[in-house]
């Protein structure tokens, strides 16, 4: 009974944590570029069981067999497939149609800077025309430098290369970068991704998309149908878990009396 309640508290633990990742999963469903996460989940290491003092059998240690204590998250993951594009017609908003990510010079609160990545291309420019996200972070060029892009230009085109032409002129060209596993790729919050170690760089095959976003790759109907699903698992480990109680509070009041 007592390993029945252990069990079942796991079940309840697990489904907690994969509701809270759908609900991050849905509070994000607007967001341009967010990526969908998951969870695996998989069942405790095994343990062996073994008899021991019973005074019934001649082996009084004996190996009855293996028994395992229920579940637990196995591995959260994201899922980079693209998401639908949205058509804004804005001159500085980009999507990448394809594998890969624009890299982003990152500033944090202590003043440290660091390239990030995201799929997120609402971009702006300042009074100065440097290219920034909504955010202010710099925009970065092939080079890993700043993007100025002349303020008095009347036409500003960027074709799916990248490159950026200020009134048929070339002012610079947009960095694209790609991984070749995007298991060294981590959330840094803020809608951007940094590399651990191990990552390595390849030429992406995304072309930039002028005056589109990419919007989330979460699908809201899929999403509430999992929620539905993990709300009725977690009231059934929960029924699990009072028919164990109650079981156990016979077992100690009636059974313990005779």
């Amino acid at each position: 009974m007592v390993k029945g309640l252990y069990t079942a508290y796991t079940g309840m633990i697990n489904q907690q944590k994969r509701l809270d990742t759908i609900t991050n999963n849905l509070a994000n469903a607007s967001t341009t570029g967010y990526k969908r996460e998951g969870l695996t989940a998989k069942s405790f290491d095994e343990n062996l069981t073994i008899k021991v003092n019973d005074l019934t059998e001649g082996v009084i240690t004996r190996n009855v067999g293996r028994m395992s204590l229920g579940v637990k998250i196995g591995e959260n993951y994201t899922d980079y497939s693209q998401g639908s594009f949205k058509n804004t017609e804005g001159t500085f908003d980009l999507a990448l149609d394809g594998e890969g990510f624009f890299a982003i010079s990152f500033t944090n609160k202590q003043g440290v800077t660091t390239t990030k990545y995201t799929r997120d291309g609402e971009f702006t420019i300042d009074n100065e025309g440097y290219l920034r996200t909504k955010d202010g972070d710099y925009v970065l060029n092939e080079g890993g430098g700043q993007i100025v892009v002349p303020t008095d230009a009347a036409d500003i085109a960027i074709d799916r290369q990248g490159n950026i032409y200020a009134d048929g002129e070339y002012a610079d060209t947009i960095q694209v970068t790609d991984f070749e596993d995007y298991n060294y790729l981590k959330k840094y919050g803020e809608n951007l991704y940094d590399i651990v170690d191990g990552a390595v760089e390849k030429e992406s095959d995304a072309s930039v998309r002028q005056g589109y976003l990419e919007m989330s790759n979460i699908n809201v109907v899929n999403e509430m149908v999992q929620m539905i699903t993990i709300t009725r698992a977690y009231e059934a480990a929960q029924k699990a878990v009072q028919n164990a109680d109650s079981m156990t509070e016979k077992a100690v009041n009636q059974v313990g009396k005779v």
